[in-house]
C-alpha cells in the first residue's frame, strides 16, 4: 500500500504564492497519476488538479486554472502543487492521491492525510 504525506501548509496572506509537496513511499511511484483535491470548510471535497504517470497530461478545475501549477519528480517520489496569487477562497485542507493507473481518468486508491492552507490577511 502506497503511502501518501502532504507538506507545505499553512497562512498566507491573499495574493501570496505557496508550493505543497506530497512524497510517497514505494518504488512504482511513476506508474500511477496523482491528484490534488481539498476541503474547504465546511465544504465537500473538490479536486484541483491531476497529472498523468508520463506528465504529458494535466487538468485543472476552472479555480485552478492559470494560478496553480501540478508538476511531478518520479525520481524523488514526490507531486508538487505550485500555487499562486491565492485567494481566500483557496483556504482548505489540501490532499493528494494516487490514481489506480497512469490516467488521471481512473479512480483513485490511496490519500494522505493532508496539509491545511489558510488564506487570510
Amino acid at each position: 500500500q502506497v503511502q501518501l504525506v502532504e507538506f507545505g501548509g499553512g497562512l498566507s496572506q491573499p495574493g501570496g504564492s505557496r508550493r505543497l509537496s506530497c512524497a510517497a513511499s514505494g518504488s512504482t511511484f511513476g506508474n500511477y497519476a496523482k491528484t490534488w483535491a481539498r476541503q474547504a470548510p465546511g465544504k465537500g471535497l473538490e479536486w484541483v488538479s491531476g497529472i498523468s504517470s508520463d506528465v504529458r497530461v494535466t487538468y485543472y478545475t476552472g479555480a485552478a486554472k492559470g494560478r496553480f501549477t501540478i508538476s511531478r519528480d518520479n525520481a524523488k517520489n514526490t507531486v508538487y502543487l505550485e500555487m499562486n496569487s491565492l485567494k481566500p477562497e483557496d483556504t482548505g485542507l489540501y490532499y493528494c492521491a494516487k490514481h489506480l493507473t497512469n490516467s488521471i481518468a481512473s479512480g483513485m486508491d490511496s490519500w494522505g492525510k493532508g496539509t491545511l492552507v489558510t488564506i487570510s490577511s
